[in-house]
């Protein structure tokens, strides 16, 4: 900077010194015949002025050069092209400007480099990895979409540009419902011989200032498939231990029963027979459970006033209640949502909590309602929280598995989910999220 000021400097004395000279040239040429003498010094003058400003002019070229150089440069880094460079043999501060200049140059190169190589590994990764990614804008433009999303709704073809409406309006109709329900789901595309299960996922994040929408859509067939094949072995293991539990009194007692008609001992039938039936209900409600899981039916979603939700629930079991608002409403399932929050509060009065400590509360969040049954017992270890939602995961010595798996069915099938987390103090929260539509 100091010689540049310098630069400036020299160049303004080189230029007032001359046209000094000039003017005192011309104005002698002009005086009356008394300065006739001094009008022979006049053009000699002018000779050395036009001599001075040529040999200032020669000697800062290179700096003018130098300077014009420095100037592109930086407009070319304002563009965004780091190639260029600036060369200076002369040393002093311009050499110091010149080589910070081609230093800051050969910085923003390398980053501009490695920040291409960055989004180059990412696109790579995004565009080839199994989950179908599109990127809508708030104009419902898609932004991007990677090779599987294009396998998946475009037939291959590109989907950028397009209206997102107009490229699920020629999809599979099981995708058209999976985006007409809302929120995450899972759904099935093909026949049963040849079905691919499919995991929908919405988030929305802000980009440049705009709100944009991220859809992944993750295939699972191959997954479910390995856990289809597990699940159903649970199934066998845990259908023949509570058949085996029941049926083998029954025949044991209905053997007996037969011995006591024939040695006429009558008195002990009816002992015998009510030990018969206990067992049979047992064995009929076992099967009814396993049967209302597996025939879920989809939601039917009506206002439902929580006030009025709340008291028909403590109709049938104890717990106290905090709802924020306390005028609220949601469309919900009535029937469904009851059965779940039934299953919950048993579960909490079982878990060694006292009856007074076991609550119930609702509260009203900016897109969504949050459920929480809470309880003070004895809470769960990592391993029972880790497995506590999978279907036919019991520790109870009689229990199915069903209650927590069937809450958080539940709790998907309207668009939402479900938790558990142990409290601070003792105890368990089961905590579910459903929206507000």
């Amino acid at each position: 900077m100091r010689a540049l000021r310098r630069f400036t400097i020299a160049s303004k004395f080189s230029a007032l010194l001359c046209v000094a000279v000039i003017a005192v040239a011309i104005s002698s040429v002009q005086l009356s015949t008394w300065w006739q003498p001094w009008a022979a010094i006049g053009l000699p003058c002018v000779l050395v002025g036009a001599a001075c400003l040529w040999i200032v002019q020669r000697i800062l070229a290179p700096n003018r050069a130098l300077f014009r150089a420095l100037a592109g440069t930086v407009a070319s880094y304002r563009d965004g092209d780091f190639s260029f460079g600036v060369r200076w043999d002369g040393g002093g501060d311009l050499g110091e400007l010149v080589n910070a200049h081609n230093a800051l140059g050969d910085a923003l190169r390398e980053q501009r480099l490695a920040l291409v190589q960055r989004e180059l590994l990412l696109d790579t990764m995004v565009q080839n990895t199994p989950v179908a990614m599109i990127l809508v804008d708030p104009a419902q433009r898609i932004v991007l979409g990677n090779l599987a999303a294009r396998k998946l709704l475009g037939d291959g073809k590109r989907l950028e540009g397009h209206h997102f409406d107009d490229i699920l309006g020629h999809a599979d109709p099981a995708v058209q419902d999976a985006f007409a329900r809302g929120g995450d789901g899972m759904f099935s595309v093909g026949s049963e011989d040849d079905e691919d299960i499919y995991h929908l996922s919405r988030r929305n994040f802000r980009l440049n200032g705009r709100v944009h929408a991220l859809i992944l859509l993750r295939q699972l067939t191959a997954e479910l498939r390995r856990q289809e094949v597990q699940t159903w072995k649970k199934v066998i293991r845990v259908i023949s231990h509570e058949l085996n539990n029941s049926l083998a009194p029954i025949a044991s007692l209905a053997h007996s029963g037969a011995e006591l008609l024939r040695r006429e001992q009558y008195e002990r039938l009816p002992s015998a027979l009510a030990t018969i039936e206990e067992r049979a209900r047992h064995l009929e409600g076992f099967i009814r459970d396993y049967a209302r899981f597996a025939k879920l039916p989809a939601p039917r979603l009506t206002p439902v006033e929580w006030s009025r939700f709340i008291e028909q629930l403590r109709s049938q079991v104890a717990f106290s209640a905090d709802l924020q608002p306390a005028d609220g409403i949601a469309r919900i399932d009535a029937a469904q949502l009851e059965q779940t929050l039934i299953n919950l509060l048993k579960n909490a009065h079982e878990s060694g909590s006292s009856p007074e400590e076991v609550r119930l509360t609702v509260r009203k969040l900016p897109e969504s309602w949050r459920i929480e049954v809470l309880d003070r017992g004895s809470g769960m270890n990592a391993a029972v929280l880790a497995n506590a939602l999978l279907p036919f995961y019991s520790t109870k010595r009689h229990g199915t598995g069903l209650g927590l798996a069937l809450a958080r069915e539940i709790a998907e099938a309207h668009g939402g989910r479900i938790a558990l987390l142990n409290r601070e103090g003792g105890g368990l929260c089961v905590s579910m999220v459903l929206p507000d539509r």
